[in-house]
């Protein structure tokens, strides 16, 4: 079994596999974005103290397996 996070009061294990689809699937993720979206992810999850697990980058979507603090939202809306 994986190792667990832990708090002074609990332990926790968020795993989550999230997609992303561009809109109409158009296939733009392998052209010149490919080479800065790894980075770009990478650099949003240390924000959140979130930790991408593994990632693939497909032609028209991406999948990742994400670690994320219980105190965090997968999802927290729109953020305009």
């Amino acid at each position: 079994m994986d190792e667990f996070e832990s708090l002074s009061h609990s332990r926790w294990e968020c795993k989550y596999h999230i997609v992303f689809i561009p809109k109409y699937r158009r296939k733009v993720l392998y052209k010149q974005l490919r080479k800065h979206l790894g980075e770009v992810f990478h650099r949003l999850a240390q924000r959140k103290e979130s930790q991408i697990l593994e990632g693939h980058l497909m032609s028209d979507h991406v999948h990742m397996l994400i670690s994320i603090p219980p105190k965090y939202a997968v999802y927290s809306g729109p953020q305009f």
